[in-house]
């Protein structure tokens, strides 16, 4: 794998702003962005601990899931993915991420909603190891210690320059990461793309600075919900600068920026980076969904 990184201004604004994307899409075609950063760490540690397989979780169209089968592939792991929705078992072939996934090696069990629910707990953790003996385990979203250190490495001396740090939200690992790389001066500013409080607490767990805060506004009605209004915009983001938003994540960040910007939210001559996690292979499977609600597709080349 090998990093391919620059930031790029994106034009257009008043009062003096300075708007910048953090191109960490760009790191790799299969192993993109946070998922890259996320797994650096766990995949040495799992080589170190002598394991031979991995195991993880995942929702349908799931970022971590295709990074996880890729990369563990490329580094010599078999891999286990506990896919939420035990309808999906026979529609594999009508999902692009889950089919990339087995292409990649990946092995699938598909529990119900409700089991799905104890992906955290231990005894549900020894059930699997009964039946696929040991593994090195990787929870949903890649949220660990070692997620945290690489997610680290995001901000470099050069971003010093920037006076806010935007970030989307899933599981708080990212975000968390990028606050304690963050200098003084700057305010990390999250946009989680999922409904509720919970996320100030887990990301307390991994981080000691304030200079964060989340901004709950652009959810668009939670975790991969979509509008209209958000493809439009995605739409005319991609025209207008050649840079592909993922729907679940980075689009709702930059949504929300624009949405602040014209708010007047940020001061006058403020430099502002938002950081691209990647995820652009989940379009296919929101144009997927989309279609089945006959509503507009996001406008890719993917």
């Amino acid at each position: 794998m090998f990093l391919k990184i620059f930031n790029q201004e994106i034009k257009g604004f008043d009062q003096g702003i300075s708007l910048f994307i953090k191109r960490e899409d760009l790191i790799h075609r299969y192993v993109s962005g946070n998922k890259y950063r996320k797994l650096k760490y766990n995949l040495a540690q799992a080589k170190k601990e002598n394991y031979e397989t991995i195991l993880t979780f995942g929702g349908a169209y799931s970022n971590h899931i295709a990074a996880v089968a890729f990369a563990g592939k490329e580094a010599g792991f078999k891999t286990i993915g506990v896919i939420r929705g035990e309808e999906l078992a026979t529609k594999i072939q009508d999902n692009p991420t889950l089919t990339f996934a087995q292409n990649c090696g990946m092995s699938f069990v598909f529990e119900t909603r409700a089991n799905y629910r104890n992906k955290n707990e231990v005894y549900y953790l020894n059930e699997l190891k009964e039946k696929f003996g040991s593994f090195y385990f990787i929870p949903e979203g890649g949220t660990n210690e070692f997620a945290i250190k690489g997610c680290e490495e995001i901000l470099t001396s050069e971003d010093k320059v920037f006076d806010y740090i935007c970030c989307s939200v899933g599981t708080g690992g990212t975000i968390s990461g990028i606050i304690n790389s963050s200098s003084s001066h700057q305010k990390v500013i999250g946009f989680p793309a999922l409904k509720g409080d919970f996320l100030n607490e887990e990301i307390q767990r991994w981080v000691h600075k304030k200079n964060w805060e989340l901004n709950s506004n652009y959810h668009f009605g939670g975790y991969a919900k979509i509008t209209p209004e958000l493809v439009l915009f995605m739409n005319s983001f991609y025209k207008n600068t050649k840079i592909l938003l993922d729907p679940v994540y980075t689009a709702k960040m930059l949504f929300g920026i624009q949405d602040l910007i014209g708010q007047n939210y940020f001061p006058k001559g403020s430099k502002i980076l938002a950081i691209h996690t990647g995820g652009i292979q989940g379009i296919q499977g929101m144009n997927i969904k989309l279609e089945g609600l006959h509503l507009p597709k996001i406008n890719c080349d993917v």
